[in-house]
């Protein structure tokens, strides 16, 4: 079995709900770094573009959306995986600055959802079929992880 939060490496002990508020912003200023032009280039064979992550980050949060509704609608709900890679096939020629408001839009949404949810819901019990049981909780912990992997990248990207 696999661990529970495969991105809790990446939490730097910042409150998850600063951390999930400020990823729009931060995936903005690693763009504008990056700029326009080399959003669509990736760091190197086989890797994702900024654009391409920017896109993952969208299509994740779409994710995170359904899996943190389910949660709280259902007992003892049994996520969905996905596989990350046959979703990334549309990437290609989607601009960086659209995915990211299409992130932006979901992200908030969620943000409510969670602000109303913790932390009353935060033991509300989900199964992940290739992690175990887990939490409301840890859903919102792996959405923060994942974001500072990914914030991450874009960071050693724009300073390439």
């Amino acid at each position: 079995m696999t661990e529970l939060n495969p991105y809790a490496k990446f939490l730097d002990g910042r409150p998850l709900e600063a951390v999930l508020s400020a990823t729009s912003h931060e995936i903005a200023n690693k763009l504008q770094i990056i700029g326009a032009d080399k959003s669509s280039e990736p760091p190197a064979p086989g890797k994702w573009s900024p654009a391409e992550i920017v896109c993952h980050l969208a299509d994740c949060e779409i994710a995170f959306a359904f899996r943190l509704r389910q949660t709280l609608a259902e007992d003892h709900h049994v996520l969905q995986p996905f596989d990350q890679e046959k979703w990334a096939a549309p990437y290609p020629g989607i601009a960086a600055k659209d995915a990211l408001a299409a992130f932006t839009a979901l992200r908030n949404w969620n943000l409510r959802l969670i602000e109303k949810s913790l932390p009353g819901s935060a033991s509300k019990p989900v199964t992940h079929p290739e992690r175990g049981s887990m939490t409301f909780q840890t859903i919102v912990e792996t959405m923060a992880g994942h974001d500072l992997n990914h914030l991450e990248q874009l960071k050693r990207i724009a300073t390439i």
